[in-house]
């Protein structure tokens, strides 16, 4: 059938990256067990934690609204480790068919918006 979708997982060793800043992608994530560090590499080449997510969250999302890099790393925990469930651009773009035309467009709105707030913020302007 057409429609199928078929839900894949994907264990991820702890402190083994799922996406690194700056790749291209198009899935995005739900973390089932464990946590995911979401790092974001500064001028000076450290990577800073901006948020450490854990089940039921999801990140990488915006790969799935805009075909722009990766904004930020998304590396398992420390000593744990993560199971997610890979969300992929086919099975986004099956749900979103049913979606208002409307919302459609408020999505790739707020996130252009999302994206130059976090490059001023990176660049240090308001």
């Amino acid at each position: 059938m057409a429609h199928d979708i078929v839900i894949e997982r994907k264990v991820v060793a702890a402190g083994e990256y799922v996406f690194k800043q700056g790749s291209m992608g198009r899935t995005a994530y739900i973390v089932q067990t464990g946590s995911v560090d979401i790092l974001r590499r500064d001028e000076e080449g450290e990577d800073r934690l901006l948020a450490n997510v854990g089940p039921g969250s999801i990140f990488g999302e915006m790969a799935l609204i805009d075909e722009s890099p990766r904004m930020a790393s998304a590396r398992a925990g420390a000593g744990e480790g993560a199971t997610v469930i890979v969300v992929t651009e086919q099975m986004f773009l099956h749900k979103l068919e049913t979606c208002d035309p409307f919302i459609r467009k408020l999505m790739h709105i707020m996130a252009e918006t999302i994206r130059d707030m976090s490059k001023k913020q990176q660049k240090g302007t308001p």
